[in-house]
This record gives structure tokens, sequence and C-alpha cells, in this order.
């Protein structure tokens, strides 16, 4: 499988890449790194981007997160390796990846469990990285961006 254009190398994609990276950047001290890692896991999952779920999977590895915990993210909800805090940034990911299937995006339910978990800075935080790893999901998706050759700390 081959990228549809190299969207790497391409100048204009370098521009808007660099502005969601630095999105990126400005939620990194607000959130447990393990917790930013599953949720971007969880969410390239649901969208299906290969790309994304193994660089995700690799940089989490390479920050210390364990394998188990890593090959159970798909099935958080029957797996007893989660902190709570953890559980409700994954159902909230979950949640806020698939406003297509859940009519209504997130539920309040969903919102006051990690508000029980999260302080209002926190919560920016969480929503910001779910919108922005969705971001680069479909960058990713629609350009059939090919898995399973990054390397951690590839891009910087």
């Amino acid at each position: 499988m081959d990228a549809r254009i190299n969207y790497f190398g391409n100048a204009l994609a370098a521009k808007v890449m660099k502005h969601l990276n630095s999105a990126a950047a400005a939620v990194h001290s607000a959130l447990p790194v393990a917790t930013q890692e599953l949720v971007k896991i969880r969410a390239s999952q649901i969208n299906g981007c290969g790309f994304c779920t193994d660089m995700h999977t690799k940089d989490a590895v390479a920050a210390g997160e364990d394998q188990q915990r890593l090959h159970l993210v798909a099935a958080w909800r029957e797996a007893t390796i989660f902190t709570d805090a953890e559980r409700a940034a994954l159902e909230i990911t979950e949640q806020g990846s698939r406003i297509a299937d859940a009519a209504g995006g997130v539920s309040d339910e969903a919102w006051a469990n990690a508000a029980k978990h999260y302080d209002e800075d926190q919560l920016a935080a969480l929503i910001s990285l779910i919108a922005i790893i969705n971001a680069y999901n479909r960058i990713n998706v629609i350009n059939q961006q090919p898995a399973g050759n990054y390397k951690p700390g590839m891009f910087g």
C-alpha cells in the first residue's frame, strides 16, 4: 500500500501539520502521558487509522507503557487494568470520535464522570486532544497513509 500523495513531503501539508502539532503541544502538560496515548490509540482504532494506531502504540511503549494495557485498549470496558480516570477519558474519546454514530455526541453521564477525575484545564486538554487526533486520523485515512514503519521520535 502506498500513500496517495507524499503528505509528509508536501509544503502545504507541512504548514497544516505545523499548526496541528502546535495545538497538540499545547495540551501535552495538562494530562498524564499514559492517558494521552490511550486516548490517541483508541480514537485511531475507532477511525481505522493504522498509521496513528502504529505510531501511538509505539510511542506509548517508548514512554514505558505496559504491553498488556495496550493490547486491551479496544476492550477497555471489560479490562480491569485501567484507572477510573483513564476509563472516563476513554469513554469521552469513544463518544467524541463517534459523533455520527452516537446521536448527541458525548452524553451528560460520560461528561459528569470525566469531570469527577479531571479539572477544567484537563477537560479542555482532553476535548482538544480528541479533536486533534481525529483530525490526524482523517488526514491519514483519506491519504491511505500506510502503517508499520513508524519509529518513536521520527517526527520530532
